[in-house]
């Protein structure tokens, strides 16, 4: 069995990652969605609520587990899940040029590889950042996300 991690914040979820979870499970036999969270970051949304964000939407797709990372590395985090790989989603080359050098320790660490999946052209310029910002501005984020995510930002 071929076991990848999606790892992120996904802070909140978008229709730019669901796109790459749905493409994840068409290519390996188990995608495991770990959902992250750094201490020195600030989130709009908790760690369960992102958590059953990603799994209200993905529920109906076979092979995938959505789950909190927890603390530590993520290249441990794969060893202990014996997972094969890191599937990261790219929407452009700055995404390379930051995501390589993780993939690089990520390696050296467990030997755990990367695997990047270049992002669907609609969504290449959309990211959770963006997102609450035009939310906390009072605009029209439902071309960005599933209609229970923006239904969050009116809570």
């Amino acid at each position: 069995m071929t076991r990848v991690v999606c790892p992120g914040s996904f802070d909140p979820v978008h229709k730019g990652h669901l796109e790459v979870f749905m493409r994840a499970a068409s290519l390996f036999d188990e995608v495991i969605v770990a959902v992250s969270t750094n201490p020195a970051k600030t989130y709009r949304f908790s760690e369960d609520e992102r958590v059953q964000m990603i799994r209200d939407q993905v529920s109906s797709i076979s092979g995938i587990i959505v789950e909190p990372m927890g603390n530590g590395l993520l290249a441990d985090y794969c060893a202990r899940k014996g997972a094969r790989a890191i599937l990261k989603g790219l929407r452009n080359s700055q995404d390379f040029q930051f995501e390589t050098p993780m993939a690089s320790m990520n390696r050296h660490l467990t030997g755990v590889e990367t695997v990047f999946i270049l992002g669907d052209p609609e969504y290449q310029y959309v990211s959770s950042s963006l997102i609450k910002e035009v939310a906390s501005l009072g605009g029209d984020i439902t071309d960005f996300v599933p209609k229970s995510v923006a239904a969050k930002f009116a809570d």
